[in-house]
């Protein structure tokens, strides 16, 4: 039987966990936290704060929706970190660790919580490296390498098919702009054609097909060109609305977002969404920051750690349209 607690006058249900599914207008009082929280609909996209990362850090590979995520490795300075933690919706838990930990990730991990894949990367030392891990749900399985090691490019699709593009093979003043783009069939990289535009700090579409994503933003110097993936080749579209690096992305080939990054010298939250032809910024960021970890869609995406100070920042979007659950003052 239900029970319910009245407020101002009108009976709330009252629950001890939140509905699994809660529908628009659906409201409930849970008597775990007690909070007041209600379903409903969001005029405009825009991002809120959720629960920290356990290890603060940076630049790590991400996986999975926003209900169930996972973030790899990363830069926990002064050095890099090898935890993996996986997120439910609400908190953090650690669990096994990757085999080599690096940075240099944050657009190039892919798959689910339970089957995700980094790949590439920078260890301590600068060095770029050419690994490239599976988890299975429990622990991490070193596979065969990509051709070029490389960090700070972009990725999409599963552990059984992805493709990757852009990045760096060695510090500047090195192999800084990579055209270069990889096709994994599950068990081998083959290099394949190259981006028009090489290019390292990009974004990318991380929850597309291996056939069908885009790439965007990056430098030097910076750009906002955007190039769409189908498969084959590389074709160059409109650009973003504001050319930079460091940026981060998540989405398909016909819907994606773009965020954070360094336009001129200055970290911003800027906020770009691509609708198949063309950007449109939209809210900014809690946090301006660089190298952030994503997943996700343009309806619910994940900005996971921070360049910026304490690092273990964690971010949600939701878009326009969507549904949400909100917290509403009990007084």
């Amino acid at each position: 039987m239900a029970t319910y607690k009245e407020i101002r006058g009108t009976q709330i249900e009252a629950v001890a966990t939140d509905p699994s599914n809660p529908v628009e207008g659906q409201v409930w009082y849970n008597t775990t936290s007690n909070v007041l929280k209600g379903q409903a609909v969001t005029a405009a996209g825009a991002w809120s704060t959720a629960n920290a990362l356990n290890t603060a850090r940076y630049a790590g590979g991400g996986a999975g929706i926003t209900t169930a995520a996972l973030y790899a490795s990363g830069t926990a300075p002064p050095g890099d970190a090898p935890q993996t933690e996986l997120f439910n919706g609400t908190n953090w838990t650690e669990v096994n660790d990757v085999n080599n930990d690096r940075n240099g990730l944050e657009n190039q991990g892919v798959g689910t919580q339970s089957a995700a894949m980094i790949f590439g990367g920078y260890d301590d030392a600068g060095n770029a490296v050419a690994d490239t891990e599976q988890w299975n749900g429990s622990s991490w399985t070193e596979v065969n390498n990509v051709n070029q090691g490389s960090g700070y490019g972009g990725g999409a699709g599963t552990q059984t098919a992805a493709v990757y593009a852009g990045g760096y093979g060695a510090p500047p003043p090195g192999d800084t702009r990579n055209a270069l783009t990889e096709s994994w069939n599950g068990t081998n990289w083959t290099e394949v054609n190259d981006l028009n535009t090489g290019r390292y700090n990009i974004g990318s579409s991380n929850a597309a097909p291996s056939t069908s994503m885009i790439v965007f933003g990056g430098g030097p110097p910076n750009t906002g060109a955007t190039e769409q993936w189908n498969g084959t080749n590389w074709t160059e579209t409109n650009d973003m609305n504001t050319a930079r690096n460091a940026l981060s992305g998540a989405g398909v080939y016909a819907s994606s977002i773009g965020f954070g990054g360094n336009p001129s010298g200055s970290v911003v939250g800027l906020t770009e969404e691509w609708n198949g032809s063309s950007w449109t910024e939209v809210a900014d960021m809690s946090v301006a920051s660089v190298y952030r970890g994503a997943t996700g869609l343009t309806s619910s995406a994940l900005a996971m750690g921070s360049s910026a100070s304490p690092y273990g920042q964690t971010e949600l979007w939701t878009g326009a349209g969507a549904t949400q659950t909100r917290t509403f003052t009990d007084s």
